[in-house]
């Protein structure tokens, strides 16, 4: 569930990722955080990646606006009521990108990963605490918040890599 994300790719692809990633990291310090400058190097890297990758075709500032825009929707960026908020025209304006094709980018960004709101894989930081999906396993058979169960519980699933840390150690 939540492996750490390589950043590696194939050589050949290198021009087009920085593109990308520059693109991603000078938005992220301008009007998001370093949080989201991560896990936007982390996407592109993973859509280096496959075989094969996409992003070698079309405009690096639809893709790097299409994987901020797939970031927002996991992580709620486009809700008022948080903290850290941004509509989704003043995204894809900062790119300089229409919004349909920031929009059309992120929904096949987040096809092809089977991306969804709070995934534990490309979920802030700032979230992981109150992630259910993060915390929620399931213990002879009964879907359980592991938060909630005996240290000894919390730590087999920490050494399953089943979850980020052991809570009862906070």
């Amino acid at each position: 569930m939540l492996k750490k994300k390589s950043e590696s790719f194939p050589g050949a692809i290198e021009p087009a990722h920085t593109a990308i990633a520059n693109l991603t990291e000078s938005i992220c310090k301008q009007y998001l955080n370093d949080d989201y400058a991560t896990l936007a190097r982390n996407l592109a890297a993973t859509l280096a990646r496959k075989r094969p990758s996409p992003i070698i075709r079309g405009k690096p500032e639809i893709w790097a606006c299409g994987i901020l825009y797939a970031l927002g929707t996991v992580n709620f960026l486009f809700d008022k009521t948080q903290t850290l908020h941004m509509r989704s025209d003043e995204l894809c304006a900062a790119f300089g990108v229409s919004i349909s094709s920031g929009e059309n980018k992120a929904k096949l960004i987040r096809d092809l990963l089977k991306m969804y709101p709070l995934d534990p894989n490309w979920c802030l930081p700032g979230y992981v605490e109150e992630n259910p999906l993060i915390w929620t396993l399931q213990v002879n058979g009964m879907m359980v918040d592991v938060r909630h169960m005996p240290r000894e519980v919390q730590a087999i699933a920490y050494e399953k890599g089943l979850i980020p840390y052991i809570p009862a150690d906070r």
